[in-house]
């Protein structure tokens, strides 16, 4: 192999799949865990707090097993993702229909949702049982954010992952090049879920809930891992939504997908057209998002 390979942000180069062949050979009898954490401390591959990327690392290690260039040992217990990706249990929630001006909602109470809480539950049921995509799994960074109103209750969930990994009119518009795109795509959050609860029906709270997460959500990454974002990217489904809360928060729309999925190598998979919207957290996201 000639080529260098992009996985999971990293560039592999022959000597590279040389090392991970070597400890395979060499340590039968580790698991795949052992071998993920032992290329991280190799590469010295860690996030903006000094922890290793494991979850990135065996991601890695898949890919290269599916492409036919490497052989890990088999599994010696279920995926995690099997746990991760189980159906949210239920939490007994209350459904009155919320019907008023927002001023009568205000102050609204917008917290992170803390792993292993009581939140944590109540955000999982509500997204998978009233969010069209559903909810099961979150990997890589990511913060949950849960919405009440002055009197306590749910009015809505937003969650931020993982950016796209390409996008032709968003990467047109910050003005990436693969290179840089690869290497500052961790700068950029995805707003991968924004639900308002069906039995809320108050004009403007979604595009203020919208404003409310972007004055805080720079900061509260920076907290939690280290580095800050420096845009917002939300993807909407123009067969279901118009984006009106989207542009009413003064997101900028800057096209369409093309219809396909990140999986559709062979251009024979469809997936519905999405509005391109992106938000910017600061007067020079370009050249914070650009940098080499």
């Amino acid at each position: 192999m000639t080529e260098v390979l992009a996985i999971q942000g990293r560039k592999l180069h022959t000597e590279d799949i040389g090392l991970i062949r070597s400890l395979l050979a060499e340590h039968g009898d580790w698991c795949r865990t052992r071998i993920s954490e032992e290329l991280c401390r190799l590469w010295d591959w860690r996030n903006a707090q000094g922890r290793g990327k494991d979850m990135a690392a065996r991601t890695l290690l898949l890919k290269l097993e599916r492409a036919g260039l490497i052989q890990l040992p088999k599994r010696r217990g279920p995926s995690s993702n099997g746990f991760r990706n189980r159906i949210p249990t239920l939490v007994v929630h209350a459904t009155e229909p919320i019907r008023c001006a927002l001023r009568d909602l205000r102050p609204l109470a917008v917290s992170i949702v803390a792993p292993g809480s009581a939140d944590l539950r109540l955000f999982n049921c509500l997204l998978s049982r009233y969010h069209y995509l559903g909810h099961r799994n979150t990997v890589g960074e990511n913060i949950r954010y849960l919405a009440r109103d002055r009197a306590g209750r749910p009015v809505g969930c937003a969650l931020f992952g993982s950016a796209a990994w390409k996008c032709a009119a968003r990467d047109a518009w910050i003005g990436w090049d693969r290179g840089r795109r690869e290497a500052n795509l961790g700068l950029l959050t995805n707003n991968t879920r924004f639900l308002v609860l069906p039995w809320v029906t108050v004009p403007h709270l979604a595009s203020h809930l919208l404003a409310t997460l972007a004055r805080r959500v720079r900061a509260d990454w920076q907290a939690k891992y280290g580095h800050p974002v420096h845009a917002l990217e939300t993807f909407v489904d123009r067969d279901r939504f118009k984006g009106t809360c989207y542009q009413a928060a003064n997101w900028v729309r800057l096209g369409s997908t093309q219809g396909r999925t990140r999986n559709d190598r062979n251009h024979c998979l469809r997936a519905s057209v999405k509005d391109v919207y992106l938000y910017p957290l600061s007067p020079n996201f370009r050249k914070e998002l650009c940098a080499c």
